[in-house]
């Protein structure tokens, strides 16, 4: 069974940090395109960072461009989120969702549960 596990959020005031991580199990990591996605209260769920299997590749939403930073360790079957100069509307729920290389971003074959990301003013 597959399962795609998200760790890391809370509560954090604007402007600080929090570093969000997902770690699989029951699949080859090492062989899925990986993405963050967010859905904020009301709003339509929107794409964040995305990763290719081999790290070499990144790709970001222009709203988290120069604050947040995908990385993963196939090793360790994870995947980060660093989040730096957060802002209230990086409020959201955050998932994190496994993709084959050569499917586009909004085709996932596994999601996480997410996990909540408040940033108060």
């Amino acid at each position: 069974q597959v399962q795609l596990v998200e760790s890391g959020g809370g509560l954090v005031q604007a402007g600080g940090s929090l570093r969000l991580a997902c770690t699989a199990a029951g699949l080859t990591f090492a062989t899925y395109r990986m993405d963050w996605l967010r859905q904020a209260p009301g709003k339509d769920r929107q794409f964040v960072a995305s990763i290719s299997w081999n790290g070499v590749s990144t790709d970001y939403a222009d709203s988290v461009k120069g604050r947040f930073i995908i990385s993963r360790d196939n090793a360790k079957n994870t995947m980060w989120l660093q989040m730096n100069t957060l802002k209230p509307e990086d409020t959201a729920v955050y998932y994190c969702a496994a993709r084959r290389p050569h499917f586009a971003a909004g085709n996932y074959d596994y999601w996480g549960q997410g996990i909540q990301v408040t940033v108060s003013s």
